[in-house]
């Protein structure tokens, strides 16, 4: 036995009579469909379900797995403590999963002591409350999309080790901002996502769900993509039927439902490994157009992962790399999630050359808000290189512009940097606002702005 059977379910707590109060009847087709698949996994009465949700306790660098022989919730944080749950934590396959993982030098275990389940999870275990199966709940994290499938893959060898008889159960609403008077208004994203996110479901296309534009997933204000893609990696090399169940939208967030039955085994789907070829092939063209600003950072970067030794400035690198000196940020992307940036406002050293060196080997090791970057990851790494302008002191916000300018706010002793034309960057003030948050400066705080441009240099 296997993984041998699949879902992504949404987790509305309205759709529970005693906290819906008549409420639920607006989704009816949703509530139609889970209970189709409710019966399906009676059928099917699984040893263990295991169910992945953006709402269980979460780490930024690391799947947490549910801890504690036995697994309680209720809805009291919706008015309805009497609906509650009582489930049996798999622990022998959450131990073979944590082993697994620490083979792998993998981020996944059990990290904190049993906390309540969460309503990701409680949702589809009210439409699953007579069956006896032991639970798991996996967490999401802040980690890449890759590094969520990859979670996936880990889990999948974890089942066929024990041979357990298991349902996996994704949950996760879609988009939140489909109509303007949802709880979170309107955006064009949000149906955009939607549409695109059910037919990559409905048609099995899990590759997709890799490809997928991290600034549609993030404009849309989703909650399930994570989910999702950690069961797509269960289901690695596995030929599926898909099939699209429901979709609703007329609460303002999107809630659908798809099942997944698998058929077979298919090498043409291990989507992480088709993935990743095809990034580093991207990635090897776009190193071998990128100038020497990038070359550098490059050469820098991997010297130092891969030997802990600092590169010397060559004698046929341009002129300006080797004369001028300015301010320099190295910033590095992996997947398309931020992986450091580590910059000088100032210059520090002889040359930008010599910065450059110096701040990329420190984005890649000492930016504190991630671990260092490993030898493995060097072939998915994009750098860009930010050379910065003269810095001029403004009297107020109307003379910033996030697209030309970036901003260094101050105040006292605290001083924040941002750089200009970042994603999701889109106005002065959520400019200033970032930067006064890096800073540790209270956002109605004032301060004292400066302004300067900046000569990008990024792969394309």
């Amino acid at each position: 036995m296997s993984i041998v059977r699949a879902f992504t379910v949404p987790h509305p707590p309205l759709i529970v009579p005693k906290v819906g109060h008549g409420r639920e009847n607006s989704i009816i087709e949703t509530i139609k469909a889970y209970e189709n698949i409710a019966r399906e996994i009676e059928e099917i009465n699984p040893e263990t379900i295991i169910i992945s949700s953006p709402h269980a306790e979460a780490f930024s660098d690391c799947f947490s797995l549910s801890s504690g022989d036995v697994l309680r919730g209720d809805f009291g944080s919706f008015l309805a403590e009497d609906v509650s749950f009582v489930k049996d934590n798999d622990i022998l396959l959450i131990e073979e999963i944590e082993r697994i993982a620490k083979e792998k030098n993998f981020p996944a275990g059990r990290v904190l002591e049993n906390k309540k389940l969460d309503h990701g999870v409680m949702v589809p275990l009210y439409f699953l409350r007579n069956l006896k199966s032991k639970i798991i709940v996996v967490s999401l994290s802040l980690l890449s999309l890759p590094k969520h499938y990859e979670m996936g893959k880990i889990i999948q060898e974890a089942v066929n080790n024990l041979d357990r008889k298991t349902v996996f159960i994704a949950s996760g609403d879609l988009s939140h901002k489909l109509k303007e008077y949802g709880p979170y208004g309107f955006i064009e994203e949000g149906p955009i996502y939607d549409k695109k996110i059910m037919n990559i479901l409905a048609m099995g296309n899990f590759l997709e769900l890799l490809n997928f534009d991290i600034n549609l997933i993030n404009k849309a204000s989703e909650c399930g993509h994570r989910s999702f893609t950690i069961m797509a990696g269960a289901l690695d090399g596995i030929v599926v039927d898909a099939k699209k169940l429901s979709y609703q939208d007329v609460t303002g967030v999107g809630y659908g439902i798809c099942s997944f039955i698998p058929k077979g085994m298919d090498s043409n789907r291990r989507f992480l490994d088709i993935y990743l070829n095809n990034l580093t092939d991207k990635i090897i063209d776009k190193k071998n157009n990128a100038d020497d600003y990038i070359k550098l950072a490059y050469e820098a970067v991997n010297r130092y992962i891969l030997t802990g030794e600092r590169i010397d400035l060559v004698d046929d690198i341009l002129d300006d790399i080797k004369n001028k000196s300015a301010g320099v940020f190295v910033t590095i992307h992996e997947f398309g999630l931020l992986r450091g940036c580590i910059g000088t406002i100032l210059p520090t050293t002889s040359c930008i050359g010599e910065e450059i060196i110096t701040n990329a080997i420190s984005a890649a090791v000492n930016d504190h808000r991630f671990s260092k970057i490993l030898s493995s990851e060097l072939d998915y790494l994009e750098i860009s290189v930010d050379v910065l302008g003269e810095i001029e002191d403004i009297s107020s916000k109307d003379e910033l512009d996030v697209l030309k300018y970036g901003v260094i706010v101050t105040s006292g002793f605290k001083r924040g940097l941002l750089l200009p034309n970042l994603d999701g960057v889109d106005s002065v003030d959520k400019q200033v606002s970032i930067a006064k948050k890096k800073a540790g400066i209270p956002n109605d705080e004032e301060v004292k702005l400066q302004r300067f441009s900046v000569e990008r240099h990024e792969m394309k």
